[in-house]
């Protein structure tokens, strides 16, 4: 159904349209129509008009007036201009108002119907983009919270890579670096600094998610996780490193706010922890210090400045190089780690070179932390005592090359144990599972039983295995059994029925095609010497 207004002062005008309208498209149009500019503009307030078929010269405000009147409150509506003057200033205003059509007078009606055609067919099209944003929008609704959901849960439970952070970063449209954490906290009551009935307060805010997922969108930009237990985990992108003291009170009177908010809307009591400004990477640590502050606190809006939460560092301590060099000891990143030592350590000789002493108590305090990340990640056996001879070795040093060279060397070890240890986890369990199979292949084996055999998860067994040897489990399973036939029908009198048997299979045809396909021959052929030539 197309809506179809006419404007003309002329009354034999319209029904002419009209008629013209009514006997070439039936009942595909509803048709209004006025006679002045002044109540053309009315009528298409109120009607919202599709295709509106105007004349120049109408008493008062004019075709071409009216026409701008129009636009402003319908930016779609297609407009076919009459006019009985063929004037050159009034189709070039009627081309910057994206008129499709512009008609003198007399009107012919194939030009009526044909200009009517085009129009219909730029309004389906419009009609057609519109209802396909609205699918995309709709289906957004419904991927946008899944997709948010997995941030959060990523981050909080750092099993991210870079490329994911600047995966979801991309898709959600996130520009800043840095953001900071609010937990909202939910429950029946609240008492002292916790809340009542976790476990049914958290059912209860399931059923209102939505509710409250629009509250926090209504006053944050932000990114909202799911329910975890009755806890919320909101991430919100913030411009700066550091928040300002009157940005702060102002965001500790929004959270007040929206506690209020949430609370009628859903007649559950709220708490809201606010956490400092971190880069992406640390979101974590911004969430604990959000529950901290709320744990500090009995107030229903707690921010982690406003307590004694977390550690502060100096002016210009260079906290980005610490995080980074553990970062990298934990995974593994040998010459980054060293190159970050070195910087870190050109640091402290740069601003503080009367330190001595500070600086060997934050080498050994550094090498420390770095073993103690090699043993919990590097699967190392902790020695008593096996540093017995650090403490000595780096108060006997007075030169800054000596303490830096033994600074590097430790962060370098524990690197490479961190390395070491996981590579030889990996190949003794691959080592181990290649001995089962060789013991085992003749028994209907699986790849549950492999991994059970060497203790870790079919997934990850199955992972490791293809890195280290190239090759899928029945792809190595099916070589082992198909070399120990080769070998059984080269030297043994064995019936193939038998072999079949002794190397794992239980069907004969099945044995055979498997041979076919991985030796190029059949069995019988492989036992009466024809070999593949390929």
């Amino acid at each position: 159904m197309y809506k179809i207004m006419l404007a003309d002062d002329e009354g034999i005008v319209i029904d002419s349209l009209k008629f013209i309208i009514e006997k070439e498209f039936g009942n595909e149009c509803t048709i209004e129509f006025a006679k002045t500019g002044r109540s053309v503009i009315e009528l298409a307030e109120k009607f919202r008009p599709d295709i509106a078929i105007m004349d120049i010269q109408m008493p008062g405000i004019n075709g071409i007036e009216a026409m701008k009147e129009i636009r402003q409150s319908n930016h779609n509506v297609v407009f076919i201009v009459m006019s009985a003057y063929d004037k050159f200033d009034y189709a070039k205003e009627a081309i910057k108002l994206g008129v499709l059509e512009y008609i003198t007078k007399p009107m012919e009606r194939n030009k009526i119907v044909t200009a009517l055609k085009n129009a219909m067919s730029i309004v389906d099209k419009e009609r057609t983009r519109r209802s396909n944003d609205l699918m995309i929008k709709e289906k957004l609704e419904t991927v946008v919270p899944i997709i948010e959901s997995g941030l959060i849960y990523n981050i909080l439970l750092q099993e991210h890579f870079t490329e994911d952070i600047d995966n979801y970063k991309t898709i959600l449209g996130i520009e800043q670096q840095y953001a900071y954490m609010i937990a909202v906290v939910c429950g029946d009551a609240q008492e002292g600094n916790h809340m009542t009935n976790a476990v049914g307060s958290s059912v209860k805010m399931q059923k209102h998610y939505q509710e409250v997922r629009e509250c926090l969108k209504e006053y944050f930009h932000c990114i909202v996780g799911t329910v975890m237990a009755n806890k919320l985990a909101v991430l919100v992108p913030y411009e700066k490193e550091h928040m300002d003291y009157e940005e702060r009170i102002e965001l500790i009177e929004k959270a007040r706010e929206l506690v209020r908010r949430i609370r009628e809307k859903t007649q559950i009591s709220f708490r809201l922890g606010i956490g400092k400004p971190c880069e992406l990477d640390d979101m974590a640590e911004s969430y604990n210090q959000a529950l901290n502050a709320l744990i500090m606190t009995t107030g229903s809006v707690a921010h982690a400045d406003d307590l004694p939460i977390g550690c502060d560092y100096e002016e210009d301590y260079p906290i980005h190089l610490e995080k980074k060099l553990f970062e990298e000891v934990e995974k593994g990143e040998l010459n980054h780690a060293v190159a970050t030592a070195r910087t870190f350590f050109d640091w402290m000789v740069d601003n503080y070179p009367d330190s001595t002493m500070e600086i060997r108590t934050k080498i050994l305090e550094f090498a420390l932390w770095a073993e103690h990340i090699a043993y919990e990640k590097g699967g190392m056996t902790y020695q008593f005592t096996s540093r017995q001879d650090y403490l000595p070795s780096i108060m006997t040093m007075t030169d800054f090359d000596q303490m830096r060279n033994w600074f590097v060397d430790k962060i370098m070890t524990a690197c490479q144990n961190v390395l070491s240890k996981r590579a030889e986890r990996s190949g003794s369990i691959i080592e181990t599972a290649k001995e089962y199979i060789r013991s085992n292949y003749s028994r209907d084996i699986s790849l549950d039983d492999v991994s059970k055999a060497v203790n870790i998860s079919p997934y990850y067994f199955s992972k490791i295995f293809k890195e280290d040897t190239g090759e899928n489990f029945i792809e190595y399973l099916t070589g082992i059994r198909m070399n120990k036939a080769k070998e059984l029908l080269d030297t043994t009198e064995y019936s193939i029925k038998e072999i079949c048997s002794m190397v794992g299979y239980s069907d004969p045809n099945y044995f055979s095609r498997s041979f076919k396909k991985n030796v190029g021959v059949t069995p019988t052929e492989f036992k009466e010497g024809v070999r593949d030539e390929t």
